[in-house]
């Protein structure tokens, strides 16, 4: 019992020295702890922390082995979320297996891997086996380096460490006090012998960007507010264009065309209703010229066709004239 109880007051001293940010900082006073929960699985103790500071809600687990030594993670609510659905999985895979074969054991010992990427970190999930049994080794690790922690739970736990999970994310992973639960994974790339990380966290003031420097042996890093993402990428976007002029060439060319298009299209507007005089059809567009030869071909076509009628006529009033002499010719005859 004695054990217990120094094992209880040491959890609480050193859960006020972590932070969510993942490495051990000084106690921060607006750093609260919502609930907890102590489980007990063989000879070792889990202790299953919901904490928020100005970054927001996380989880701490942390492990005390029967000799006093300590492992501790942190988990955001995401990730944790993610990490108690892979527990579902492992039990089930772990319930499904028959007895260890001591004679046979996996090379590594692994059984099954998985890997949870969230918030900048990198969580293993491996469910092994070695001759003191099976258990599922957690680690975490940070996406630009850093100590990597572990914990190791007993297979015939991780129902229970998962009902515990489960309990936590019910009561206070619904609400984050405005946070939002899930941001862009970080990216990085190499340039030369430097090293560039872009990480997405956020605080009670809002969303940002850290852009860190890391060499061999230094670092250094900027925050940027989200509001201002875009007038920096604006800002980058402009000097590429200063530095690369050849870059903006084509969308020139591309403003002359649309111009081209224009005046041409003035020209054509600006002429259509002249009309054409003498041979001069300088500025006339070829449409125009179609229109025009047209226009001319149906005027043409209705004087032939008033001409043919006047001739109609006139040689039905002849042979009316001829009708009526011939008919003048028989009554004199008479």
């Amino acid at each position: 019992m004695s054990d217990d109880r120094s094992g209880e007051d040491s959890h609480q001293t050193e859960s006020s020295n972590v932070s969510s940010a993942g490495g051990e900082q000084p106690a921060q006073q607006n750093e609260q702890e919502l609930a907890t929960k102590t489980l007990y699985i063989q000879h070792k103790r889990f202790y299953l922390d919901v904490k928020q500071n100005h970054r927001g809600r996380f989880i701490k687990v942390a492990e005390v082995g029967s000799a006093g030594r300590k492992s501790r993670l942190l988990l955001s609510m995401a990730a944790s979320r993610e990490f108690r659905d892979h527990l579902t999985t492992f039990s089930e895979l772990y319930a499904s297996l028959g007895p260890p074969n001591l004679d046979n054991y996996p090379e590594d010992g692994k059984i099954k891997s998985e890997i949870i990427i969230k918030d900048n970190r990198r969580y293993f999930l491996d469910l092994k086996e070695n001759t003191r049994g099976r258990f599922l080794r957690v680690s975490q690790s940070f996406t630009h380096g850093g100590t990597r922690t572990q914990i190791a739970i007993p297979a015939q736990g991780m129902i229970e460490f998962r009902d515990a999970l489960t309990d936590l994310l019910d009561e206070f992973g619904t609400e984050e006090g405005g946070f939002r639960d899930t941001l862009p994974e970080g990216t990085n790339f190499r340039v030369e012998n430097k090293k560039f990380y872009f990480d997405i966290g956020q605080n009670k003031i809002g969303v940002f960007m850290r852009i860190s420097e890391v060499k061999s042996s230094t670092r250094s890093s900027i925050t940027i507010p989200e509001r201002s993402w875009a007038r920096f990428r604006d800002i980058f976007a402009d000097y590429v264009d200063k530095m690369n002029p050849n870059n903006s060439s084509s969308g020139g060319g591309g403003g002359g065309g649309n111009t081209a298009n224009t005046t041409t299209t003035t020209a054509t507007s600006s002429t259509s209703g002249v009309a054409i005089s003498g041979g001069d059809e300088s500025g006339i567009s070829a449409s125009e010229k179609t229109a025009t030869t047209t226009t001319g071909t149906k005027s043409s076509s209705k004087s032939q066709q008033q001409q043919q009628e006047s001739s109609s006529s006139s040689r039905n009033n002849g042979n009316t004239a001829a009708t009526t002499t011939t008919s003048s010719s028989s009554t004199s005859a008479k």
